[in-house]
């Protein structure tokens, strides 16, 4: 584990930001989800080291074992800690990846900061273009959905993220595609975060708007997404940044969850790396309809 450290624009405090670089080659950096860590990408992370890419993945201020201030939990901030990583590390010609929250850290660096960086995106699970449902998006999610939330984490934030974790993984009666120790090692990881950046987090995915900078994005885009997520209904998120982006290619999977990096791993490593390769995604759909591929 390493740090890079800077100040934060608005307050001066000292900002150490906590990422793992291993490999070698053309960089791909990971961002992961909400509430979770870098450490997410465990199952990941072999497989394209192997496929011969530099993997760097970094903890969000204030989960993992990054600062934690008070402040800068806005997209705007965010995407400002993420340029300071790809400066510091010097990165170009890079892919950047983004699970959930992570997209709009994705999405709004390239609203900020271009695609001279960048050369190509995918958007995992994502939470982009936008999700409140209000008079400018009426297909959104109802406020009162994120306000449950906030309520959650502020009354037993551990016992809410535990209960989360059965949603996010699909857990139900008779499908267990997650242990109960793995589940408890997600949830743990999120556990290092604290109360108010998990809660002040749920106010910025849920509130912010990224249909402006989606329309910016010109590189290769690959957007994924399981038709069974509950947390990010992929009708009101992946669905219409795909609609938005036609050049980029919209690959669902069926009976996925949210949290299909883990659960639908094989298929996520190997639709990302030949992505990475400028190859198009594996056809023909599988016997058992584990993927069905939309290209837009």
């Amino acid at each position: 584990m390493k740090f890079i450290q800077f100040n934060d624009n608005k307050t001066g405090e000292e900002i150490n930001i906590a990422y793992s670089d291993y490999g070698k080659g053309q960089p791909v950096v990971l961002i992961h989800g909400w509430p979770l860590s870098r450490e997410m990408w465990e199952y990941q992370l072999e497989d394209l080291v192997n496929g011969g890419y530099r993997v760097i993945k970094y903890d969000r201020r204030g989960f993992g074992k990054s600062s934690k201030p008070w402040t800068g939990y806005d997209y705007d901030t965010l995407a400002d800690d993420l340029h300071q990583l790809m400066v510091q590390l010097d990165l170009h010609d890079t892919v950047l990846a983004g699970f959930s929250m992570g997209g709009g850290e994705v999405v709004r660096y390239i609203g900020k900061y271009g695609e001279d960086r960048v050369r190509r995106i995918a958007l995992i699970s994502s939470i982009i273009p936008y999700l409140l449902k209000n008079d400018s998006n009426p297909d959104g999610v109802d406020a009162k959905v994120f306000e449950e939330m906030i309520e959650g984490v502020k009354a037993d934030r551990i016992g809410f993220i535990d209960e989360f974790g059965k949603k996010f993984f699909g857990i139900g009666f008779l499908n267990k595609p997650v242990s109960t120790p793995l589940l408890q090692y997600y949830t743990q990881l999120a556990s290092h975060a604290t109360q108010h950046s998990t809660v002040e987090c749920i106010r910025s995915f849920s509130r912010t708007d990224f249909r402006n900078d989606v329309t910016k994005i010109t590189v290769p885009a690959l957007i994924i997404h399981g038709d069974s997520d509950k947390i990010v209904p992929h009708e009101v998120s992946s669905k219409r940044t795909a609609e938005m982006l036609p050049h980029a290619e919209l690959v669902v999977y069926a009976g996925a969850p949210h949290g299909l990096f883990y659960t639908h791993r094989d298929l996520l490593n190997t639709g990302l790396l030949n992505f990475f390769a400028g190859k198009k995604q594996v056809e023909p759909v599988p016997e058992d309809d584990e993927i069905l591929s939309m290209p837009f």
